[in-house]
Parts: structure tokens; sequence; C-alpha cells
């Protein structure tokens, strides 16, 4: 790796380099953006402006309810070991008022709970009459899945819906007849769980690698340039590389802001059935942050991570990718086998779904994050007929290869010196 200093300070912040269209000596130097250090209050304000926008009410409550989010995680973490006989999932309501929704089989009441999360009193609600657990879905998931894809004229989408406690069969019309009463039937028999039918004309795929950005390379097939969006910092204890997508090309360089080939190690890939995630590594140490706004000007620190098991439907994320820039929306399902054979084969269900309607090529990679806190890699999209963004889904970062972790930052955002970032307005 070159010691170009303003090189290593781009890679050491970890968003995506500036590429521009002229390469090699002749490349015309560009000034270096201006970039904000944030603190963790920093993070979830300008999530809380997303937040506000989508949900309509003041930053001030919005950031209020993010702050329950995280503070959350703890609560429904027992309430789900508690009534793991019985849990379907757990569910996030933000209208008309903010609540979490537990949702359980059987008719046995149990009492509404409240907790405090900072100025905010958050109601927990146990609704009962869930059709099937969450434990009975993801094994007929896991068992049933090619009987199910076999039943159709292309494999489906699958997953579990917390708040119903069904089988989620995603298909397109072209797979129905009718009111689709008999497939219903049918796939109950094979699957032994109740299904909910989502009649959607879309299409799961990768997020392709697209020509035109940030951290690219050079395809030996076609010779065409591609790019995708790096992720997190990682490290296995010696030393420390950053992520992307496993179907993104091995050969990936960084450019920094005067369009100077910045290459990294490549380490490995991992992408077949539960995985995707590819590792690139450094001969300098990076520091546990990512980029998080469209212009690259906001360095965010990652303090924290969370696991897809207390992930919930309705938490609050946000992604930050090359063609798409930031945005934030809510996880869908937590549950998910995406539709056709682009997990090297069929997926399993262990990836998590956020609503669109932002994913585009290129952002193959991205971190998907809340706060400080990380929470996956983004994998693919499901796409309309139109082309638009169904939702997204992401790995989980439970799923990293073994002896690599997440960095992290301490609690107050901070993090020793590694390579300064080119400028600061803190």
């Amino acid at each position: 790796m070159r010691s170009n200093f303003g090189a290593l300070a781009i890679l050491a912040c970890l968003g995506a380099p500036v590429v521009g269209a002229a390469q090699g000596p002749a490349a015309t130097t560009v000034a270096r953006p201006t970039v904000t250090l944030e603190t963790p209050a920093d993070a979830v304000a300008q999530d809380a402006v997303e937040y506000a926008k989508q949900f309509s009410v003041p930053v001030a409550v919005a950031i209020q309810r993010l702050v329950a989010q995280q503070s959350s995680v703890q609560v429904t973490e027992k309430i789900a070991d508690q009534y793991r006989d019985r849990l379907a999932g757990i569910a996030i309501d933000h209208v008309p008022d903010y609540r979490i929704v537990v949702h359980l089989t059987g008719d046995e009441p149990v009492r509404e709970r409240r907790f405090k999360a900072g100025d905010l009193t958050v109601p927990v609600v146990f609704q009962t009459g869930a059709r099937a657990t969450r434990d009975r879905v993801v094994w007929a998931m896991t068992w049933h899945q090619r009987d199910i894809r076999a039943a159709l004229p292309r494999p489906p989408g699958i997953g579990l819906d917390p708040r119903t406690g069904e089988l989620v069969v995603i298909i397109g019309r072209s797979s129905v007849q009718d009111d689709g009463a008999a497939l219903k039937a049918k796939l109950e028999t094979i699957a032994e769980v109740p299904v909910q039918l989502r009649i959607l004309n879309q299409t799961d795929r990768n997020l392709e690698v697209a020509g035109g950005a940030r951290m690219d390379g050079i395809s030996p097939v076609d010779g065409k340039r591609y790019i995708c969006t790096s992720g997190f910092t990682i490290g296995d204890g010696t030393r420390t590389a950053i992520t992307t997508a496993a179907h993104c090309l091995d050969g990936m360089n960084f450019r920094d802001t005067n369009r100077d080939v910045v290459p990294l190690d490549f380490v490995g890939q991992w992408g077949w059935g539960y995985r995707d995630v590819q590792i690139h590594g450094s001969t300098a140490p990076l520091p546990p942050a990512i980029y998080t706004d469209t212009a690259k000007t906001r360095l965010r620190p990652i303090t924290g991570q969370r696991t897809r098991a207390a992930t919930r439907a309705g938490d609050f994320v946000c992604h930050r990718g090359e063609r798409t820039g930031y945005s934030c929306a809510l996880v869908e399902l937590t549950d998910f086998a995406p539709a056709g054979d682009i997990c090297g084969g069929a997926c399993l269900p262990t990836w998590v779904t956020v609503s669109g309607p932002t994913c585009k090529g290129g952002d193959s990679g991205s971190p998907v994050f809340s706060g400080t806190t990380a929470f996956g890699i983004l994998k693919g999209g499901s796409y309309r007929g139109d082309g638009s963004c169904a939702f997204y889904f992401y790995m989980s970062v439970d799923y990293l290869p073994v002896g690599w972790s997440v960095l992290h930052a301490a609690a107050d955002g901070t993090y020793p010196p590694t390579v300064a970032p080119p400028t600061s307005s803190r």
C-alpha cells in the first residue's frame, strides 16, 4: 500500500474515496472536503432528522424514540427469553404512538408493561392469537425450503411475519391463479405452518457492482470497471481491514481525493448460504468509523453492534451507499431467505429486510447502522417490475468470518489515533 498520507487518510475514514474519470500522473488535484467528526449524540441527532420527516414528529421526539430503541434491546431480549415457547415475534410500532408489541401464540393474556428510556415512557403491549411461534416457522423455512421452491414456477422469497406468526411467501402475479387460495393451501401442507402470500412482481438480486464511483476494480471477465461500497472496520487481533460484499470483485481499490489508487490486500470472501462478505486488509491501522452522509463530510464512530436475534421489526436503521447516499427506513423481516439462487444456491433464512425505496447497484457492501451501532452489510434488493426498490436485505454482522469482529470506539465515540482524517471541524 502507498504511504501517501492523503490516500491513507481517506482509507482510514472508511466511506468510499472519490473515483474520478482521470487516472495516472495527469489526474487533477481536487480540494479535500471538511470532515466533521461526530459524537454519539451527533449520530442520533442526524438519524433523528430523517425519523422526524418520515413520522411527522418534532426532532426532539425523534431523538427520544431512537434513544428508546437502543435502550429497549435488553428489555425485549428478556421478554423473548421469558416467552420463547409462545413467541411469534417482537415489533416496534411508530404510529399512532411509539410502543413495543410482543406477539404471542395462544389466548392467555399478558399484562402490559412500561419502561423508562430517558424522558420517554415506553409501553410494551402483549397481543395474543399469533398462528405459530417464530421457532416453528424458522424450522419450516429451513427444512421445507426446497419443497416450497419446487412447488412454484420461480423460487420465492420467504420469511417470518413476526406480527402474525405466519410463513411469508413472496411471489409474482404470474405464479398465482384466482385468489391464491389453492396455492396457499398447498404451501401450508408442505410447510406445516400457516402461510401468508404476498404478491409482488419483484426480483431479488444482489446489488450489482456498477461503474462510476468509489471502491472500484477492473473485472477480468469483461474488462469493465465496477464499484461497490465499503462497510465497517474489522480486526482479527493482529491487523485491521474493511468489509464489502462477497459478490464484489476480488481486486478492489480505493481512490483518494487526488484520484490516486490506494490498493488493498484481498484477504478472502465468504458468499454462500448465510454470508455475503469480503475482507480487504490494510497495512495501516484503521479507525472504527464510517462516513454516513451522501457528501462524505460526516465521520461517525462505531461504538457497538446489534445481533440479529436482538433486531426487531420496526427498528429504524440507516445505510450509506455510493449510489443512493444516506437514507433511513424500518426493518421489516428479521428471518428472510431471498428468492433465486443468489447465495451460491438457495439462501438460508438469516437475512434481514429493510423497506425501500433506496437501493441501487453500487451500494453492495454498504454499512447498515443506527446511531453508532453496526447492524449489517448490505447484500441485495428486491425490485418491482418498474425497477423501483421494494426493500433491501443485509447480512448481520453476527456472520463475519471466525476470528474477525467489528472494531468499536469507546462509548463516548473516541478512539486512539491511527491515521488522522484529512480535516476536522471539531
